[in-house]
């Protein structure tokens, strides 16, 4: 499919597309080429971005039936450009047309369900009768919009990511400036042309594209009252540096474990810990990487995985056959296969994949990974499982809880006193009971602890986060 970008170059800046003399190449994350050039914003630009987006707020916020409205037309405009959609982040995301295909379906459903925050956002009451001398009193909560939003997104949700964010945001009232992922710019270009087609108000969405460093602009500017980010957690802490007091949602970094447990059914796990670990290249913030296997399980998980591994087909993501595309780089291609062949070297066994053509890295199987290597005790935010075998769930639990991170993890068992152990003592901020570290609904709250992050995704919980509550008090 031959996909054209020339009309997503631009800013998007108070309602109005916006070009700079100052360009950004996008590359085709398979074959290296440069297939766009977008505009990079200036400083004044940004500083208006947060100014005009303060001024509309200052104006009044649509009514949450018309927000609704907006996002439910959203949905179905996204729906119309699902083709256009899927061909650009199989091409600047390196997405295979499997992985990009459920992107849109999830960013549909994401619209959605923030078109149905918009219309029941609200506060509670308070229960003043049990209060001595009170009774009288009728309390209530109101919940009003926090203020200017900005939204700082990554690669490897260059559409749904975006829609947690600014979905959520314009459900609570709030408008939002958008800061996308350098590396996946068109995507985010593509769903603003939907977003102003579809109703969005002059002022409420704001589109800011250039490298990293444009970010500073957005931190230190006082008019902005949130900041949700989704990366690293190096630059996480960055951004929680300039925020001081003003409210913030971090979505980190992550090692993600799950566990296999003696009892559990195969037949229903292996696939979806292959898929898991492997999908997106392995670029996923809860891939599966620690694999703990109960030790009388570890030969026929590792022959299983193996297989399957083998049945999922690198190369181009545009063929229909590619399970697992290229990764977002080529420096990222290079450091996944440095880290497997350092944990060989240290004494680790490959079982399977490893193997690097530019910047494809076929999914690796790896054993007995020493817990000092990159493989073990970092994020690889690549297509590697590691195996480890366990005796007791309490040492499968105890090595998935060391490490810095708590983000997610998952265990299969059948039985439900390991599944109530394994839920109260996994400290992570999602527990799969037979699942994976990597399934999420849309719908549900998603975030971390420790240096994970804090603060939930999901429409209605984002909502919550982007919104003030007040509590007003009648006393007669």
């Amino acid at each position: 499919m031959t996909a054209h970008f020339d009309d997503l170059h631009r800013l998007l800046i108070d309602g109005a597309w916006v070009e700079t003399p100052e360009r950004l190449g996008v590359e085709n994350k398979y074959s290296g080429a440069e297939i766009a050039q977008v505009c990079v914003a200036t400083p004044e630009l940004i500083a208006e971005a947060v100014a005009t987006a303060r001024a509309a707020l200052e104006k009044g916020a649509p009514a949450p039936h018309e927000r609704a409205a907006i996002l439910y037309r959203a949905a179905r405009l996204l729906e119309d450009q699902r083709e256009r959609f899927i061909a650009l982040m199989v091409a600047e995301a390196g997405f295979t047309r499997v992985d990009a295909a459920t992107e849109v379906m999830r960013a549909g459903l994401t619209l959605e369900l923030s078109a149905e925050v918009a219309k029941s956002l609200t506060g509670h009451t308070v229960p003043f009768g049990a209060h001595p001398g009170s009774g009288q009193r009728i309390g209530f909560t109101v919940r009003d919009p926090i203020g200017v939003v900005v939204a700082i997104t990554p690669f490897n949700s260059p559409l749904n990511t975006v829609l947690h964010k600014i979905g959520p945001s314009f459900a609570a009232g709030n408008p939002t400036v958008l800061k996308p992922s350098s590396l996946t710019p068109l995507t985010a270009a593509l769903l603003g042309q939907v977003l102003v087609e579809a109703g969005m108000p002059k002022g409420y969405l704001h589109i800011i594209q250039g490298e990293g460093r444009l970010a500073e602009h957005l931190l230190t500017n006082p008019d902005v009252a949130f900041y949700t980010f989704t990366g690293s957690t190096r630059v996480g802490r960055i951004i929680q540096q300039h925020v001081g007091l003003r409210r913030s949602q971090m979505e980190l970094g992550s090692i993600a474990s799950t566990i296999v447990c003696a009892d559990a059914d195969l037949d229903k796990a292996l696939p979806r810990i292959a898929n898991a670990g492997f999908r997106k290249a392995g670029q996923v913030c809860t891939s599966v990487q620690r694999l703990y296997v109960a030790r009388p399980l570890v030969a026929e998980v590792t022959e299983r995985l193996v297989q399957l591994a083998g049945e999922m087909l690198p190369g181009d993501p545009d063929h229909e056959e590619t399970r697992v595309g290229p990764l977002i780089s080529a420096a990222a291609a290079v450091k996944t296969e440095a880290w497997i062949r350092d944990a060989v070297a240290a004494g680790a066994r490959l079982h399977c994949g490893g193997q690097r053509e530019g910047r494809i890295v076929h999914p690796a199987v790896l054993s007995h990974v020493p817990a000092h290597v990159n493989a073990w005790c970092a994020e690889a935010f690549g297509p590697l499982i590691a195996i480890q075998p366990f005796d007791t769930l309490d040492e499968a639990i105890s090595g998935a809880n060391d490490t810095e991170f708590g983000l997610a993890a998952g265990i299969f068992t059948r039985d439900i006193t390991a599944a109530m152990t394994a839920m109260r003592q996994l400290r992570f901020g999602t527990v799969q009971i037979n699942e994976t570290s990597s399934a999420r609904a849309d719908v549900m709250p998603f975030g971390g602890m420790k240096s994970s992050g804090f603060g939930k995704e999901g429409p209605a919980y984002a909502a919550e986060e982007m919104s003030i509550e007040r509590l007003i008090v009648i006393n007669p």
